[in-house]
């Protein structure tokens, strides 16, 4: 299953929870959401509550994200680096290789009949 994938069903099954479990203890503790002076209704107040939720999960696993991403390329560029030194110090070396390959290599022969 991909990643995206997995994200929403995850995003999907975290407002299915809220709902279902906030309508219950909304209506089992008898709470009223007011906002102001008017009293809001328990399907607005949970979706309310899940969308908060739900914005602090996306904004939890960018960070997570951001973080192990530039983890990740600062590995890449160290050892970019250490290739790109290696090829550096040993061109010489390279290019004679290079160029010994080239006059050695068996090209193909013609055959006639």
């Amino acid at each position: 299953m991909s990643f995206f994938k997995s994200l929403i069903l995850a995003i999907f099954a975290t407002l299915f929870l809220t709902y279902v479990l906030g309508s219950s203890l909304i209506e089992l503790l008898d709470i009223d959401v007011y906002m102001g002076d008017q009293l809001i209704e328990p399907l607005k107040a949970i979706s309310i509550s899940a969308i908060v939720i739900v914005l602090l999960v996306l904004l939890a696993l960018a960070i997570v994200l951001s973080v192990f991403g530039s983890l990740i390329f600062i590995t890449m560029l160290i050892f970019g680096g250490f290739a790109m030194i290696m090829v550096g110090v040993f061109w010489p070396i390279l290019l004679i290789a290079g160029v010994i390959w080239l006059i050695t290599k068996d090209s193909k022969k013609v055959q006639y009949r």
